[in-house]
């Protein structure tokens, strides 16, 4: 691996760890569970893509993930008693949330043209109740959208 190649990977890498910082920021002030596990994915994407993808499509990915995860969470809380352990799968209410959220999540980016992989991600962690429902609303798609207005301002201030 050459030199260019090495420092271009590490600004890469940097603007990826960047694009988490005013997310970060707002969860350590307000304590708020805004720092969540598809946040990654998505700050990868819109480090590493040739052509990253628009804002729309990354928040209306997202905004399809939490929709479908809680729809898949209310209908599963609805039938069979919530386990207290998270990822406790007895009885197996988590998997078949699971399942027909990620199902749920992928027929709607489809049809609605808004294909963002990472909001699998966040669909998961919604209808596995890893998150509760009311923060996932208020708390996932404001923290996808700081990740952009990051990447823009990132964007403003290259040369």
């Amino acid at each position: 691996m050459s030199n260019p190649t090495l420092a271009r990977d590490a600004a890469v890498g940097l603007r990826a760890g960047a694009l988490l910082s005013l997310v970060a920021a707002v969860a350590w002030v307000t304590g708020a569970p805004a720092v969540f596990p598809s946040l990654g994915p998505s700050a990868f994407v819109l480090a590493t893509a040739d052509s990253r993808p628009d804002g729309d499509v990354v928040i209306g990915g997202h905004a399809v993930g939490v929709a479908a995860g809680l729809v898949a969470y209310s209908i599963a809380v609805a039938l069979v008693t919530v386990p207290a352990a998270p990822l406790s799968f007895e009885p197996p209410w988590l998997v078949l949330s699971g399942i027909a959220a990620v199902a749920l999540t992928t027929f709607g980016m489809r049809v609605t043209d808004l294909v963002h992989p990472p909001a699998c991600a966040t669909t998961l962690i919604v209808a596995l109740g890893l998150l509760e429902p009311r923060p996932a609303v208020l708390v996932m798609l404001p923290a996808v959208a700081s990740l952009l207005v990051v990447d823009r301002a990132l964007d403003a201030l290259s040369p």
